[in-house]
């Protein structure tokens, strides 16, 4: 017997994933015994804490890290991540796969529309870059930091003006009702893998790696590894002001990125487009743009007075 032990975070919208990924696996191969497993990583433990220190805690994600554990233990055979919360370095032994077809990049507004939000309007979102983003399209919002999985944060809305959430994440569990607004692309790219799966596995399990061979859409691998080689090289997380777009239209790869300073009161953005051949290779020129243009500042945020 063939069994496959599928491991992933312990929420909702995690199992939700688990299940997208499953369903063609379950019709190409009958004769497989898929097991789901879910672990609980220290972001859903410390809900308390500031996510960039979680993060810090965790060797690099805050909602990672004890899975990729259990997998180099050989306690599950593949992960199935949200590929925006992983580090852009995989650990030691593992390795990602090209992912699934991306689902809906763009963030979704719940409870109003940003234009008409009223000044001083309180919004919830725990992301520093929807915080720096946000704040710099409207200085006079409130951003509040709320976590927990999305109906927690949904139902925030009976104290709060508005949240803000991953459309993908909606749409995986048919919340999109919910949604009153999808923020404009082109002045909120989202974090680097938004709406892409990360399917995550043993570097020397040929096994898994041969039974996944095919199930990876290349147009997206393509747009997410320019997004993440960017990031990489910016030496960001997914707890910093970074957001990118890379998107495939007649043969080339373009890609979107922008730096925010986390007080919303500078953005930068570079856009270049290349070949999806060489995707990383367009992720750092487009990083190096960026840079030249004082990305690090940004990134280091608001310097304590000497």
């Amino acid at each position: 017997m063939v069994e496959l032990v599928v491991g992933s975070r312990a929420s909702q919208l995690a199992r939700s994933q688990v299940k997208e990924f499953l369903a063609p696996l379950r019709a190409r191969f009958p004769e497989v015994v898929l097991r789901h497993r879910a672990i609980l990583e220290d972001g859903d433990l410390d809900r308390k804490s500031d996510l960039r220190e979680v993060s810090e805690r965790g060797g690099g994600s805050a909602f990672a890290g004890r899975q990729a554990a259990a997998l180099l233990a050989g306690e599950v055979d593949v992960v199935v991540h949200s590929l925006k919360d992983l580090p852009t370095a995989d650990p030691d032994g593992l390795l990602l796969l090209p992912p699934p077809p991306r689902a809906d990049v763009r963030d979704a507004l719940c409870g109003g529309t940003l234009a008409a939000l009223p000044a001083g309007a309180r919004i919830g979102t725990s992301a520093a870059r929807r915080i720096a983003q946000l704040l710099y399209a409207r200085p006079d919002l409130v951003p509040e930091r709320i976590r927990g999985n999305v109906p927690t944060r949904l139902a925030r809305l009976r104290t709060l003006d508005a949240v803000v959430l991953a459309a993908a994440g909606l749409h995986r569990l048919g919340r999109t009702s919910e949604v009153t607004e999808h923020l404009p692309l082109d002045r909120f790219p989202p974090s680097p893998g938004q709406g892409a799966l990360g399917i995550q596995v043993r570097a020397d399990d040929t096994r898994t790696r041969e039974l996944l061979a095919g199930t990876g859409d290349p147009g997206t691998d393509a747009e997410v590894r320019a997004e993440r080689a960017m990031l990489a090289e910016l030496h960001g997380g997914c707890s910093v002001p970074v957001g990118a777009l890379a998107t495939t239209a007649d043969g080339i790869l373009t890609l979107h990125g922008q730096v925010t300073d986390p007080r919303g009161t500078h953005q930068i953005e570079a856009r270049l487009s290349g070949t999806p051949a060489e995707p990383e290779k367009l992720g750092r020129a487009v990083a190096a743009l960026l840079l030249d243009l004082d990305a690090e500042a940004l990134l280091r945020g608001p310097q304590p007075r000497s």
